[in-house]
């Protein structure tokens, strides 16, 4: 991107990090700068929530929002039956039309946190492509659309030319016309709401740029797109997993607390990049927590920023300030302030082993190590509880052979277990 960039926007989005890659980015810079423009990114129901790899592009809107332009979050309820072949290995299974349906209207009252979509020129907007996409006739849509895209450049688009090249995956006719409906949806939006800029992951592009070439060969009009980094952890593993899974956006699959956590674990290694690409804060007060970082890397302050900034976002500030109580708490090891429903928080994410009343009545400290995993053999629990390395409920265990209870038990139902200092497992009375 040239130094001189005119719109706010585009600034604020190089300095993030936040551009792969734009179509014409001069003349998309003076786009911006021109006048207020309607932006689209689409969502596709593939689950029934979004999870913090979908952050990136929700939070690029918000920041079209608030430099002035009008957003428009597409949620993909008839793309969502296709299956976008972008970044898969394989084909995708087809999932029933009902529970895309569902998943769709889950996405839409997810979303809506994250942007204004009332009060004037601004207000973003809700759509769902299904509303077109489903009334399309075939002829008329191969005459009127299918004429405009040509073999060679379908087959030339990364995300069907690594398919193609292994023998063992291939790709249908299906998921190969996806990039001809996504296409389409550019079109549809640009009649509709006049809009001339698409965003997305960097996987988007080759269907982003047949979007506006599409909107050129039949409207005789220029639009543009832009793509955002897919985010990378620096040590190479995937970023927004966890050993118990990926970290959605629901707080009844990943609770705040889990959310906090995920955030709090960050690497050094990442933390900087992250806080650009997923907080609001501005270049001083980032500048300054990488420097705090270099200077006191053990405090783990911009970790902490980074947690209460992003959690906060996805689940209001009293979700956070919770989080933050139940972290305290189990750094401290002084579980016993937590209350029962916070406490079931933080256990939302943990590996878990069932008890029953007859476990209650014949079970030690030692029988529970093996049963829950945590040691291979009584053996090997006894020398972990000798060695000081397991806590229950935030206290030490001086006794292997102590018996479970009820009276032992947090809210007489739980049993948090702490092997050395990281290792967590619930065991929960039924």
């Amino acid at each position: 991107m040239k130094t001189g960039t005119r719109s706010p926007i585009l600034r604020d989005f190089q300095w993030r990090g936040l551009i792969s890659d734009a179509t014409g980015v001069n003349e998309l810079d003076a786009h911006l700068a021109e006048a207020p423009r309607a932006v689209y990114c689409g969502f596709d129901p593939t689950a029934d929530s979004l999870h913090v790899g979908s952050l990136v592009p929700l939070l690029a809107l918000r920041r079209i929002q608030l430099a002035g332009h009008r957003p428009i979050v597409l949620i993909g309820g008839g793309t969502g039956l296709i299956g976008d072949p972008s970044g898969k290995s394989g084909e995708r299974a087809l999932n029933p039309e009902e529970q895309v349906a569902e998943w769709a209207a889950r996405l839409k009252r997810q979303v809506e946190r994250f942007l204004e979509f009332t009060g004037g020129a601004h207000a973003a907007i809700l759509a769902d492509n299904y509303e077109w996409l489903s009334k399309l006739e075939v002829v008329s849509f191969l005459r009127d659309v299918g004429k405009h895209f040509s073999l060679g450049s379908m087959l030339g688009r990364e995300s069907v030319r690594s398919r193609m090249s292994r023998a063992d995956a291939g790709i249908s006719y299906t998921e190969f016309s996806y990039q001809v409906l996504q296409a389409y949806d550019f079109l549809c939006l640009f009649r509709k709401y006049g809009c001339t800029v698409q965003i997305g992951g960097s996987d988007q592009w080759g269907n982003i740029t047949a979007g506006a070439d599409l909107i050129r060969r039949v409207e005789g009009e220029a639009v543009f797109g832009l793509t955002l980094p897919l985010v990378a952890k620096a040590d190479g593993t995937k970023f927004g997993k966890t050993e118990s899974g990926a970290v959605w956006l629901d707080p009844a699959k990943t609770s705040p607390y889990e959310m906090y956590q995920f955030w709090l674990n960050t690497s050094d290694a990442d933390v900087v990049d992250y806080l650009r690409y997923f907080t609001f804060l501005g270049r001083d007060t980032v500048d300054e927590l990488g420097a705090q970082l270099g200077r006191h890397a053990e405090e783990r302050e911009a970790q902490r920023v980074l947690a209460r900034e992003v959690t906060t976002l996805v689940h209001g500030a009293a979700a956070t300030r919770e989080a933050e109580e139940i972290s305290a708490a189990f750094f401290s090891g002084d579980l016993e302030r937590l209350t029962e429903r916070q406490l079931a928080q933080a256990c939302q994410g943990m590996p878990k082993t069932m008890l029953s009343d007859a476990d209650l009545r014949s079970l030690s400290i030692v029988e529970l190590l093996t049963r829950a995993g945590l040691a291979e053999s009584k053996r090997r629990g006894r020398e972990l509880v000798a060695a000081g390395a397991i806590h229950v409920n935030g206290q030490p265990v001086r006794d292997a052979d102590t018996r479970l209870s009820r009276e032992l038990a947090r809210y007489g139902r739980f049993f948090i277990i702490r092997k050395g200092k990281k290792t967590y497992h619930l065991a929960m009375v039924a």
